[in-house]
């Protein structure tokens, strides 16, 4: 049976060519992540709770604190805890470590701070 020729890597936007699935790259970050699962939103305290807080302090803060600092007005759609609470209940909770940020800006900032490996 005759080989079939390589094909782009299956992770979006990677232009490796590849015999399998996925270059040794993204394949290396499928294999972390196996090994070390986050578990659902709930597992790590997003669940209903979270979800009506997080909407009181919306409602209470609609402007993402960014923009506001670089004088733009841009609606809020994350509440992001300032320094990351890291599976510290109490941190979690605490609404002085709360900010609310678009999502641009929370992207940005959660990138930074190297929260995805």
């Amino acid at each position: 049976m005759p080989r079939r020729p390589p094909s782009p890597c299956a992770e979006p936007g990677c232009p490796a060519l590849v015999d399998g699935a996925r270059c040794e790259r993204h394949d290396r970050k499928r294999q972390h992540y196996a090994a070390h699962p986050r578990g659902s939103s709930t597992r790590q305290g997003y669940g209903a709770g979270w979800r009506k807080a997080r909407a009181e302090f919306l409602r209470q803060h609609p402007l993402c604190a960014a923009c506001e600092r670089a004088g733009q007005i841009v609606a809020a759609t994350v509440v992001d805890h300032i320094p990351p609470h890291r599976g510290d209940e109490a941190l979690f909770w605490d609404q002085s470590n709360w900010q609310p940020l678009c999502k641009r800006h929370h992207d940005r900032k959660t990138g930074r701070e190297g929260r995805w490996g």
